[in-house]
């Protein structure tokens, strides 16, 4: 996908004489990969048991897709085996202090997995508008205040917890199960 999106911009600073080949060679070029290589993933995940429940169990979650649910697979092996404590701290969406002394500084996110946070933060950005619990949990913080990007943050590590205690005990989604 890298490679793709670095295609596409380097065809939009491109001189017009050279654009339409760009364009028809290294752009086709790189979507036929792209299609082969999600067409391989998925028929490895399908064809293995244990990939296939989990992604089956991650899929059921409103607002985890195949690009969220597949980051998760293979970037987060430890998915169903830690603490609500210790996935956030991994992930990096556990706030860490920066204090000295006297001083209390600001609390942040930092570290951890980045892919994983990053697609997090955008499976919590279609989550808060689309599932029940991540968008009550969105709405409390917001109307108490906080901001955006905090409330966001928060949704992040409430999903992160779902989706790590769905797969440690292999139940999929459902509404009633998550409180409301």
């Amino acid at each position: 996908m890298e490679m793709l999106v670095a295609e596409q911009n380097r065809l939009q600073r491109a001189p017009r004489s050279i654009q339409r080949q760009i364009h028809q060679v290294h752009l086709t070029w790189w979507k036929k990969q792209l299609a082969a290589l999600d067409e391989d993933l998925t028929h490895r995940i399908r064809s293995t048991p244990i990939w296939r429940e989990r992604e089956d169990l991650l899929r059921s979650v409103p607002g985890i897709g195949p690009v969220v649910s597949r980051t998760l697979l293979a970037e987060w092996p430890e998915l169903g085996t830690l603490t609500h404590k210790q996935i956030a701290a991994l992930v990096g969406v556990a706030p860490s202090n920066r204090d000295s002394g006297t001083l209390r500084g600001r609390r942040m996110i930092w570290g951890g997995r980045a892919v994983v946070r990053g697609v997090l933060y955008m499976s919590a950005v279609v989550a808060a508008r689309h599932n029940p619990v991540i968008k009550a949990v969105s709405q409390r913080l917001r109307a108490a205040g906080k901001a955006p990007n905090v409330a966001l943050v928060a949704c992040m590590r409430t999903l992160l917890t779902m989706l790590n205690a769905m797969v440690k005990h292999r139940t999929p989604w459902r509404l009633s199960a998550q409180g409301t």
